[in-house]
């Protein structure tokens, strides 16, 4: 799939799970993409095995206009980044302007924390069902799930058919 001319971000913060970042980063890459990090305020994040990731800006200055898609990794990270308004509100505005949501694992959270998910159907690691079927998701348990601009997945798994669901939507964007 040719992504050339596609911007996409990534929004990095401590604890991220790390093949949930550096997959997607690489082979959207490797498709033409244009990848950028979004992090909270620091330049580097600390996977939970200590590895780092430079944010190459911050999440509370980007704009959703400049962006066709979001991807939202799992881990620890989501934890941390609900506790800013810059990651809801960013995601909030990419749904909104019908751009690619691509959340995975934990990475609901933020769609949750950002309103998004009220009549969607969505899919998400299972000790956060709960938190989705509260925000007004209905939850399904499969590899990747896809509703309107959202995707969805559950672990590090799926990160191929969570990838392929999302490149698919962002040729399309």
């Amino acid at each position: 799939m040719d992504l050339t001319g596609k911007r996409v971000a990534i929004l990095v913060e401590e604890q991220y799970q790390e093949l949930e970042v550096w997959y997607p980063l690489y082979r959207l890459r490797e498709a033409g993409a244009t990848v950028m990090t979004l992090g909270t305020g620091k330049k580097e994040y600390k996977s939970k095995l200590g590895y780092p990731v430079l944010a190459d800006a911050d999440v509370h200055e980007a704009r959703a206009a400049d962006y066709h898609g979001v991807v939202i990794p799992g881990g620890f990270a989501p934890d941390f980044m609900r506790r800013f308004e810059g990651p809801a509100k960013f995601v909030r505005e990419m749904f909104q302007a019908g751009k690619v949501v691509a959340a995975i694992c934990h990475g609901l959270w933020i769609p949750a924390s950002a309103g998004i998910l009220k009549g969607l159907t969505a899919t998400c690691f299972y000790a956060i069902k709960d938190d989705i079927v509260n925000a007004g998701a209905q939850y399904v348990d499969r590899e990747v799930c896809v509703d309107r601009n959202l995707v969805s997945a559950r672990k590090p798994d799926d990160l191929p058919a969570f990838l392929r669901e999302t490149m698919r939507l962002l040729v399309q964007a």
